[in-house]
């Protein structure tokens, strides 16, 4: 007869072996629900061959866009939940969808939280050619001429960000919605709009280059990356915090086990010399979570946003 620590030890063993061997066998798909080459991209890609090289299982980038990310994010809430479909993306997007769209999932439920990845503060920047050179310029500017506000996407982080530096400083500009963040910069660029807000990590190569300028960040404090560029709550906006969270998330029913598995191999990834160095170089913050922790930051954003949805009467279909 065994005793009862031997059987235990064995149950424990075999369980460990188990889920090891479920985590080898089929390849992990990083779904990221905008189009390439925005921040969740740029993370999504940083973090996928080390990934796969710890996990010692490939590791693919998907890019699943559409309805501001919730087309990618409803593909991974109804997905098998066995830790081989993950979700990366912009976790305040997330919480701002249920307030202003009727979604075919729910965030909170159908979705669990493994570890938040990265931040970086949003951008308030401008065509080199609009005669403006800070925020009370910009106002004043807006006040006189027809100004362009390039929307990421109706709903998302840097829109409701621009939302609250319009209420807050008083400009008055024109919301035109685009389908991600690259597509509202390249406009931005091009000057076929004249003002966006986007994060730091896709849009900082641009400001460096000369492409756009950069009024103002969206963090509390200055940025020792960029430390001649003035925050947007230095500029009168008291307070004002905004920015681009990069999280990765599983469909609900992850076993815990593979969840914190997850939740390891992440944040080594992440957290690793090359790919943080990488990050912090374009303006990215390594942020990282336990699975409860990023469930309740989670719940705190969706709060926060949904007072700024209703004070601006935003709704969308």
């Amino acid at each position: 007869m065994l005793s009862t620590f031997r059987k235990t030890w064995l149950a424990a063993l075999f369980a460990a072996l188990s889920l090891g061997a479920a985590a080898q066998s089929g390849t992990i798909k990083i779904v990221v629900p905008y189009p390439p080459g925005g921040s969740s991209d740029i993370i999504a890609r940083s973090i996928s061959q080390p990934l796969s090289d710890l996990l010692k299982q490939t590791v693919i980038v998907e890019n699943r866009a559409g309805a501001n990310g919730n087309l990618g994010a409803d593909m991974v809430a109804k997905s098998k939940a066995d830790g081989l479909t993950l979700l990366l993306c912009d976790t305040g997007a997330l919480a701002i969808s249920p307030s202003i769209y009727k979604l075919p999932f729910d965030p909170s439920k159908d979705l669990r939280g493994v570890t938040m990845l990265a931040y970086s503060p949003h951008m308030l920047v401008v065509h080199p050619s609009v005669p403006a050179n800070n925020l009370q310029e910009l106002v004043a500017l807006s006040k006189k001429t027809q100004l362009n506000f390039a929307v990421t996407a109706m709903g998302s982080a840097p829109h409701l960000a621009g939302v609250s530096v319009q209420r807050g400083s008083g400009a008055d500009w024109a919301f035109i919605p685009y389908k991600g963040g690259v597509q509202a910069v390249t406009d931005t660029i091009a000057g076929q709009t004249q003002v966006t807000m986007n994060g730091m990590l896709a849009t900082l190569p641009h400001v460096q280059s000369g492409k756009l300028k950069v009024l103002g960040i969206s963090k509390a404090t200055r940025m020792p990356l960029v430390a001649n560029m003035p925050t947007l709550a230095e500029q009168g906006l008291k307070g004002f915090e905004s920015g681009t969270w990069q999280g990765v998330l599983v469909p609900a029913g992850t076993p815990k086990a593979v969840v914190d598995k997850l939740n390891a191999a992440l944040i080594q990834v992440i957290r690793s010399p090359e790919v943080r160095s990488r990050l912090t170089a374009q303006g990215a913050e390594v942020v990282t979570m336990s699975p409860d922790e990023q469930d309740k930051f989670f719940k705190q954003e969706r709060a926060r946003w949904l007072t700024v949805v209703n004070e601006a009467k935003i709704k969308l279909d």
